[in-house]
């Protein structure tokens, strides 16, 4: 009898641990945006505008601009690139549940992707800020393409 309750015990503990985790991923990812930098994503003669969320990670990019990267189509759901370091994972949530319009950091590879569409929760994606404008570009865009990332005047 006492073993069975410290199962239930660890169960119930268990799952009342990760409702936080995802609680602090939102947090970390949608926090007030009032007065959050904008970043211009310039390609083709085109452009997406992406507001930074105020965070360790997104800071820590913000850095490291203004950057030219490569980008390339991941499994048909987002547009991936490398960056020149890894980025700080100061107060990051573990996980996240990124959606279509997402710009986010994949830590276990060091890649950003700006989502296009709905994807599930995984361990590693950090939110980084959310596309405002250009979202339906990235759609019929061929990959590979060039693009240059710099804050917006």
């Amino acid at each position: 009898m006492a073993r069975r309750f410290f199962v239930i015990l660890a169960v119930l503990f268990l799952g009342i641990a990760g409702i936080p985790a995802q609680g602090a991923a939102e947090a970390y990812g949608n926090a007030d945006t009032k007065g959050n930098t904008m970043v211009s994503m310039r390609f083709a003669e085109e452009e997406i505008l992406i507001e930074l969320y105020d965070n360790p990670t997104a800071g820590d990019l913000l850095g490291m601009l203004p950057l030219t990267l490569t980008f390339e189509d991941y499994a048909s759901t987002e547009k991936i690139t490398y960056l020149p370091r890894k980025l700080s994972l100061e107060e990051a949530p573990e996980g996240y549940e990124p959606s279509s319009g997402d710009f986010a950091l994949y830590a276990p590879w060091g890649n950003v992707a700006l989502f296009y569409r709905d994807f599930s929760y995984s361990r590693g994606i950090v939110p980084l800020g959310r596309v405002v404008s250009g979202l339906e570009k990235l759609h019929t865009l061929s990959s590979p393409f060039t693009a240059e990332l710099t804050v917006k005047d």
